[in-house]
């Protein structure tokens, strides 16, 4: 096991164990238990109870059962089932057990994790309607055609025979009208993506701090926001810094990320991999472009790599930063490039920020001029800014959600609304309306069938508590923009809302409150 190369220690040859290491934890493990001889034993249990028959001449018809010790016990199954029914190996499990074991620990030996087994199951993990790269292969197609493929990519891998192929770029719309650029990866490379990725997670699942929440398993937006209304509502918290990094996946440098992955990863040929994934390049309209910086947004490593760049360059300084020179308290809830932060004084908002500008640029990045602001926002935001004349808080976009200062009806305490964000929910209307122009024509049972799903889904994200007057609108305006496509279907026989309005109250699910309250679903995993 090789020491950190950054951490000043004397490199220590390896020697590959089972775990990726050099497997010195478990000479250590021998070594105490040659020290202490007379400690725990996991030899077998020796039954004193005989046989009901047998003898030397007859065959036993009943032995009574031996077993081990419940930690030496070697019946137990190795691949413990999850949610899903897909079992994690057991090699992938005691590399976890040496990166919680160790922090500094270099892993020299990881690509053999790579089995067969694993590219199957991150075939399986992929989308099978995704768009297909510049290969042109689709799910479907190689499915037709599962085992051999996979045989043959497998070997390729573990050869050094596999190359990556450059993403094919494509751009979506954004909700204020520009467009986000998106790389493609061919399929071949998905599935190699992934499975290094669920590899690599093992090691940094146990380095990443709690403060992050995006792109992790186990973890999802809604834990961030409950975070954020929890730290606003029960800590100190009288100045908010929305912050944003300009074009995060565009400009990832390249040099930094590998030195990043190399403070955990030792093993050349995982090393290799990630170069070729960077350096793949992009191709559009048939013309290939090299990247020298940032990583394709929409590649499956993608979200892993940019949690390992911003745990070195943001979250780990910022923790550092919070104890050694903060002189308030201090909150901080990150979700992938998206970032909020609360502080009690206004002077540890303000040093922090201009830290911050000069911690980034010194990697390569740039905080977004327009989405990053420093506020007054929480408990006293609302009497500190009339008391000046400034009139109501300022409100923080995360999310999704806008979160606003306000109090309660009945106790008229202080409490933070969070409402379905305006720009968002226009967008959401505006696609819904493109969709229904398409499906016009469509049997009215299988347009309200289709609606119903995208209400429910939309309601399992926006139904929190406080928002309901936003998901009624929405709702109201979604059976609007219905009523109205339909009217188009034909110049005789106008559709009228007297008709209409019952028939999409009993189709259409009306909103209801799905979530609970932050601080029940935050304290009920995080006590006090």
């Amino acid at each position: 096991m090789r020491r950190n190369p950054w951490s000043g220690n004397q490199e220590v040859p390896p020697t590959p164990g089972e775990d990726g290491t050099s497997g010195r934890a478990d000479k250590a493990t021998n070594r105490d238990a040659a020290t202490h001889g007379g400690g725990k034993s996991d030899n077998r249990v020796v039954p004193t109870k005989r046989p009901n028959k047998g003898g030397s001449a007859e065959p036993l018809a009943e032995v009574v059962e031996e077993r081990r010790l419940t930690e030496g016990n070697a019946q137990q199954p190795a691949t413990p089932r999850t949610q899903s029914r897909t079992g994690v190996s057991f090699g992938l499990l005691r590399v976890r057990e040496a990166a919680r074991r160790d922090k500094r620990a270099r892993f020299t030996n990881l690509l053999h994790h790579v089995t067969l087994d694993l590219l199957r199951q991150s075939f399986f993990a992929l989308k099978r309607e995704a768009a297909p790269g510049v290969d042109g292969v689709t799910w479907r197609q190689y499915e037709a055609n599962l085992e051999p493929q996979l045989h043959d990519l497998h070997g390729r891998v573990h050869r050094g025979a596999y190359r990556a192929q450059p993403s094919r770029r494509t751009y979506i719309p954004k909700a204020d009208g520009k467009q986000r650029p998106l790389g493609i990866a061919a399929l071949e490379d998905k599935i190699v993506q992934q499975a290094v990725a669920t590899v690599l997670s093992h090691i940094y699942e146990e380095d990443f701090l709690g403060f992050s929440y995006g792109f992790r398993p186990g973890r999802h937006q809604h834990q961030a926001l409950d975070a954020l209304w929890v730290g606003v509502m029960d800590r100190k918290v009288r100045w908010v810094l929305d912050a944003d990094i300009r074009g995060f996946f565009d400009t990832i440098d390249h040099e930094w990320m590998l030195k990043f992955v190399e403070h955990r990863i030792a093993d050349p040929r995982i090393l290799r991999l990630i170069r070729k994934w960077l350096k793949a390049g992009v191709s559009e309209d048939g013309q290939w472009s090299e990247t020298t910086v940032g990583t394709p947004q929409g590649a499956v490593i993608s979200p892993l790599l940019a949690n390992v760049y911003l745990h070195y360059v943001f979250d780990l300084w910022t923790n550092l930063w919070r104890k050694q020179h903060a002189t308030g308290d201090m909150i901080v809830v990150r979700y992938a490039d998206d970032f909020v932060l609360g502080f009690q004084y206004h002077q540890d908002a303000r040093q922090f920020l201009a830290e911050l500008r000069d911690r980034l640029a010194h990697f390569g990045l740039t905080l977004h001029p327009d989405k990053t602001r420093l506020i007054q926002f929480g408990r006293f935001a609302a009497v500190n800014r009339q008391q000046r004349g400034l009139g109501k808080p300022e409100t923080v976009n995360f999310l999704g959600f806008t979160h606003i200062c306000s109090q309660t009806r009945s106790t008229k305490e202080f409490t933070v609304l969070r409402y379905t964000m305006a720009k968002r929910m226009r967008a959401t209307l505006k696609a819904i309306r493109v969709a229904l122009l398409r499906r016009r024509h469509d049997p009215l049972d299988q347009t309200a069938a289709w609606l119903a799903r995208v209400l429910r889904g939309y309601y399992q994200y926006h139904a929190v508590p406080g928002n309901y007057g936003r998901l009624r609108a929405f709702w109201q305006r979604v059976k609007r923009i219905w009523f109205h496509t339909l009217r188009r279907r034909s110049h005789r026989a106008k559709l009228i809302w007297e008709r209409f309005g019952p028939l999409a109250d009993r189709w259409l699910p009306p909103p209801r409150i799905l979530h609970p309250y932050p601080d029940v679903r935050f304290y009920a995993k995080h006590p006090k």
